[in-house]
């Protein structure tokens, strides 16, 4: 088989060009993406947007390509405001909670993306998609606000990032603004999940304390 051309590289997989409109997303660290691509499935059938699924097997997940950038490279080359950028990204949650639980093991259990921020929102040629569904479960929506408000505070924290803390703040009160929901109980288990996010590096966690104190800083504005 001819070597695929790669095409894109993030946090935990990269992805290669099939042709046809389709890629391959291959995980550098295996695993199995079958809970991945049956969450997708379901949301998709919802009418929730992500990229359709073609194929799941180990680690490789074949789906839609999505042409465009990312809502976080939108933002910084100034074709997206940050303010409208936290809307939206608050709007796409709250469309997500509403579809029905695809498990629903809990009373009062919505689908939880658990990673949703401006880099996993991409600015398709039909509207905004959603990609990395990795963490995917189910559980109160509050839970879910709550993890990328901690996602969107770290960066509007983090002074090796002047670029992005600006943005990341407008984004932010405008995200809490408009997801709804009550983050605010949820957020000492949004912390602990990033705070045991292998991923993250020291530095990265050094924020958390730091961006708690943001996010119920805005928290305490929200009407």
């Amino acid at each position: 088989m001819a070597e695929l051309a790669q095409v894109g590289t993030g946090r935990n997989a990269d992805v290669f060009a099939l042709g046809d409109g389709r890629v391959l997303r291959r995980y550098r660290d295996g695993g199995d993406v079958a809970a991945e691509a049956a969450v997708m499935t379901y949301v998709a059938g919802h009418g929730y947007p992500v990229p359709r699924v073609y194929a799941a097997s180990g680690p490789d997940l074949v789906m839609d390509q999505v042409d465009g950038p990312t809502m976080l490279d939108a933002v910084l080359a100034g074709g997206m405001d940050a303010e409208g950028a936290g809307t939206q990204l608050a709007e796409l949650h709250r469309r997500l909670h509403a579809l029905p639980p695809r498990l629903g093991r809990e009373p009062g259990d919505a689908i939880l993306h658990l990673d949703l921020h401006p880099a996993n929102v991409m600015l398709g040629l039909h509207g905004l998609v959603v990609i990395d569904w990795r963490n995917a479960a189910e559980g109160p929506a509050g839970l879910d606000v709550a993890v990328s408000a901690v996602i969107l505070a770290q960066a509007a924290v983090d002074d090796r990032l002047p670029d992005l803390a600006g943005p990341a703040r407008s984004g932010l009160a405008a995200f809490l603004r408009h997801a709804g929901g009550d983050p605010a109980s949820l957020l000492g288990q949004a912390l602990a999940q990033r705070q045991a996010d292998r991923s993250l590096t020291a530095a990265d966690k050094v924020l958390l304390g730091s961006a708690e104190a943001l996010i119920r800083e805005y928290l305490g504005r929200r009407p």
